[in-house]
């Protein structure tokens, strides 16, 4: 009895030591496979349990599509991630604003490639000397209706300068060659009457005589002022010209286009005509200066260094008439220096109502440029100091009693350092006759 319950007792040892082995062996077998998913957690990258704002969880952030990388390529070993490189923190000295650095450069007038003639060659013998220390004025004369007087004598005429009486050196009323420009104001505000324009443009070119010489220039703001046509006596180079105007947008640079081509006109010299040619500009705009370089005062300055009459056809009406307790409107401060411009250079001035007004207008200028008296005087203030003389022109009073009105610029200013060589110009030989030909 005692050796069957030994018996039994000893088996159930028996199975419980192979229940705990199982138990065991099963252990490791789950120990081993925890510790090797901690190990492939713990290679992953970590989330950041951070928590977010409700405005962060609101705006769901996109998801990028998912690509393979080398570490997750078998039997390829992973590139290590690259460090960023840190932004140094930014300090109150490096968030001043950088240096603006030098200002633009002056406007230049955008020249148009023109052939350079071959030069001829002169003889010694055929130069005439010029004394270039005359002064040459340009003369209009009108009476109170405005209207041209042509029968003036060199005896009716007078010349002041600083108050004091001048010599006549040289006078004619003989039509002489013209030099002159036309500037064109091509921005936005005369996109309606650019057609016009271009209709008087034609006319007054169309009046240019054997000698008249002219060029045309578009502008619109400092950067935009282009010669379309240097100086030609050719219409048909200046029509096509006039056909290629286009308006465009810009802040218009009015002070800037009249100074480049004003100075254009006062430097061009022609040939051998002992620099007795008129010259003159014409400007067709609507005399709202909104962005120029140089100043009114600068502008001025240099108009009475060149002799130089300015004719201004100014469409302000379109202008803001609308001003303040201190400021002029718009229109006024346009309208005043077109006035000025004309006034101070002996030129005229146009406000045209209507577009209809524009052939006669440029009958009237073509008519005002060719009746007009050259005078030259030796100035008695040999000086030659900078200074500004001022001039004024006198005429009697004709036979009828009729008012005459001498129109000219309103002064000079005097050269500086020492005086100029005698000016040298060619002269044409004499055409020599068959008795004195050589065989």
């Amino acid at each position: 009895m005692r050796s069957y319950k030994t018996e039994m007792r000893a088996r159930r040892h028996h199975r419980l030591s192979i229940v705990m082995a199982l138990a065991l062996t099963v252990a490791g077998v789950i120990g081993s496979t925890f510790v090797s998913a901690a190990r492939t957690q713990d290679s992953r990258p970590r989330r950041n349990n951070t928590l977010t704002t409700p405005q962060q969880r609101a705006t769901p952030t996109p998801t990028p599509s998912r690509v393979q990388t080398p570490a997750q390529t078998p039997g390829r070993s992973a590139n290590p991630t690259p460090t960023p490189t840190p932004v140094p923190r930014s300090t109150p000295a490096d968030r001043i604003a950088p240096s603006l650095g030098e200002p633009p450069p002056p406007p230049v007038l955008k020249p148009k490639p023109t052939p350079t003639p071959p030069e001829e060659i002169i003889d010694e013998e055929s130069i005439v000397r010029v004394n270039t220390e005359l002064v040459t004025l340009n003369v209009r004369v009108i009476d109170r209706n405005n209207r041209p007087i042509n029968n003036v004598s060199q005896n009716d005429f007078h010349v002041y300068e600083d108050g004091v009486p001048q010599p006549l050196e040289y006078f004619t009323r003989e039509e002489v060659p013209i030099s002159y420009g036309m500037a064109v104001d091509t921005s936005q505000s005369l996109r309606s009457q650019i057609q016009a324009v271009i209709d008087a443009g034609k006319t007054i070119i169309n009046s240019n005589k054997p000698g008249d010489e002219t060029f045309l220039v578009r502008f619109i703001s400092s950067d935009k002022i282009e010669t379309l046509q240097d100086f030609t006596p050719a219409k048909d180079l200046l029509i096509d010209a006039l056909d290629n105007l286009y308006v465009e947008g810009g802040q218009t640079a009015v002070i800037d286009a009249v100074y480049l081509t004003a100075e254009h006109v006062a430097e061009y010299k022609k040939g051998d005509d002992s620099d007795r040619r008129r010259r003159a500009l014409i400007v067709i705009t609507d005399g709202e200066d909104r962005a120029s370089h140089y100043s009114q005062e600068r502008l001025f300055s240099r108009l009475r260094e060149a002799d130089v009459q300015i004719y201004v056809i100014g469409f302000v009406n379109e202008l803001d008439r609308d001003r303040g307790l201190i400021r002029k409107s718009i229109r006024d401060k346009a309208v005043n220096l077109i006035n000025k411009l004309a006034s101070e250079t002996g030129g005229r001035a146009f406000f045209p109502e209507s577009l209809s007004e524009l052939p006669q207008i440029a009958n009237e200028i073509v008519r005002d440029m060719r009746t007009q008296y050259v005078l030259a005087y030796n100035p008695t203030n040999k000086a030659r100091d900078g200074s500004f003389r001022s001039i004024k022109v006198v005429v009697d009073e004709g036979s009828s009693r009729d008012k005459r009105i001498a129109l000219t610029r309103n002064g000079r200013v005097a050269p500086k350092g020492e005086p100029a060589p005698p000016k040298t110009t060619p002269q044409r030989p004499k055409p020599t006759t068959g008795a004195n030909r050589t065989p």
